[in-house]
Formats: structure tokens, C-alpha cells, sequence
């Protein structure tokens, strides 16, 4: 049976829509968690956020102290992207040691992943996460298979989706396209849609799919030129919320 949404909701049913699979409001609650990505300056203005989700990069930790004390919950990324940009290599044993510490729900951090990786290597690095599986989640890279996905899905809570290489432009065409195909396969294995984390995906907090959570620096790259005010502009943001399901959508040919 078709899920019903409420009128005037853009997803909502038809009479001959495919049937929508929910997201798991039990996991992943009512709407959409926005983690907001620091560091945020000047202090003042973060702490005029207190009560907002914070992410927390492994490679700028500046906002760590303050986030802690104020945020309502954190994700702590792992910086791996940070140090490829630099030509640097990620400090994997450094990154746990910085965890352990801070890792107690409903705090949860990014397993580490290799920017550009094959499955071989991202697997090596999920299989070495230390700590609980409850307060983590692995990367998923839209380039890689689909059935890398449906193993991640099957044995970790949450996955984020990575965007790399070819499909790099969050809102492209060809990261669309992908998209779709991940939720397509998602939906054919799991008639609630698991919880989900968009990398750098808080953009499409009123986009098309069925997102848990995602994270951005978007507050604190445009708050000054947007608003002047952190806390403003992080209520506006909050407010959009990804659709609660997801119809099955007809792509075009791609090896998944």
C-alpha cells in the first residue's frame, strides 16, 4: 500500500505511483538532522547556535571545546579529504586516538575512507574501525558499485554518501543520476529507507532523496555576506526537510 502524505507535500502519492519506501523515522527521526560544519568565527556567533547539530573535522578541531558544551549532538568527520588536498597523508591512528575521548552517544564519527579509493582499500579501513558500530558510519563514494552499498547497508546503522571523482559537483546532472540509482537499489532491498548522511549534501536539505542527516559548511563559508548572523541563517537551513520516502525512479542505463 502506497504511504500517504500529508497535502501538499511534492512527493506525495498518486494513484499510480510505485509505493513509496519511508525513511526509519525510529532511526532517523522525524526530519532531517543538519550537522553544521565548523570552525565558525567569531566565537561568539557559534555560540549564538547553542542547540544546533555540529560537525567537527578531524583536521580543524578549533570548535571542538565549544560544540561539545553547546551542540545538541556532533559528527566528528575524519579530515581525510582535508589531507588529500594537501598532499598529506591521513594519520588513521592519530584520528582514533583523538575519538576516543569523545565518541559517546549521540555523538558519532566517519569511519576513515581513501579519496579515490578502490572497494579493496575502503574495506581494509571499515574493517579496522575500533570502536562501536553505533556511534559510526562508512563512506560510501557514489563511484563505486552498488553492491559495495548493500554490504555497507547490511552490517553498519547509517552509511554516508561521498561525492569524488566524476561525480565530485553535488546537484550535477550525473551526480543526480547517481543518486537516483543508489536509492533505486536501496528501495529494492529495504522497504524502510535506512538512515542515510550526505557528505557535503546539507544543500539538499529540500531536495528529491530521502536523506537522514548530511552536513555542510555552508553557515560558515556565507553567514557574513549572507545575513551577518550564524544562528539566522542556520534557522532558515533547518527548516527544509528531505521528502520522508522514495519512488522508484526509471534511469538511464549505467553500471551499478
Amino acid at each position: 500500500m502506497a504511504l500517504i502524505l500529508p497535502t501538499g507535500c511534492h512527493c506525495r502519492s498518486r494513484p499510480n505511483d510505485p509505493p513509496i519506501h519511508p525513511r526509519n523515522a525510529g532511526t532517523a527521526g522525524d526530519g532531517m538532522i543538519h550537522y553544521h560544519g565548523t570552525p565558525i568565527t567569531p566565537r561568539e556567533q557559534l555560540r549564538r547556535m547553542a542547540g544546533r547539530n555540529f560537525c567537527i573535522s578531524y583536521a580543524a578541531p578549533q570548535d571542538l571545546a565549544t560544540c561539545l558544551e553547546i551542540g545538541q549532538a556532533l559528527m566528528f568527520d575524519n579530515g581525510a579529504f582535508s589531507a588529500f588536498t594537501r598532499g598529506a597523508a591521513f594519520d588513521e591512528e592519530g584520528y582514533y586516538r583523538w575519538l576516543e575521548p569523545i565518541l559517546t552517544p549521540p555523538h558519532w564519527a566517519v569511519i576513515p575512507d581513501v579519496i579515490g579509493g578502490d572497494e579493496i582499500q575502503q574495506w581494509n579501513l571499515v574493517r579496522r574501525w575500533p570502536f562501536r558500530r553505533d556511534l559510526a558510519a562508512p563512506v560510501w563514494h557514489l563511484g563505486l558499485s552498488t553492491a559495495y552499498l548493500m554490504r555497507l547497508l547490511d552490517e553498519w546503522p547509517r552509511v554516508c554518501f561521498g561525492s569524488s571523482e566524476e561525480y565530485w559537483n553535488v546537484g550535477a546532472p550525473a551526480w543526480c543520476g547517481r543518486m537516483d540509482d543508489a536509492f533505486n537499489e536501496i528501495a529494492k532491498r529495504h522497504q524502510v529507507m535506512p538512515w542515510i548522511h550526505g557528505l557535503r549534501m546539507m544543500g539538499q536539505s529540500n531536495g528529491d532523496w530521502p536523506l537522514a542527516s548530511a552536513d555542510s559548511t555552508n553557515v560558515a563559508q556565507n553567514f557574513k555576506r549572507d545575513t551577518g548572523c550564524a544562528e539566522c541563517k542556520a534557522r532558515t537551513i533547518d527548516k527544509q526537510q528531505t521528502p520522508p520516502g522514495w519512488n522508484v525512479r526509471e534511469t538511464q542505463a549505467r553500471l551499478i
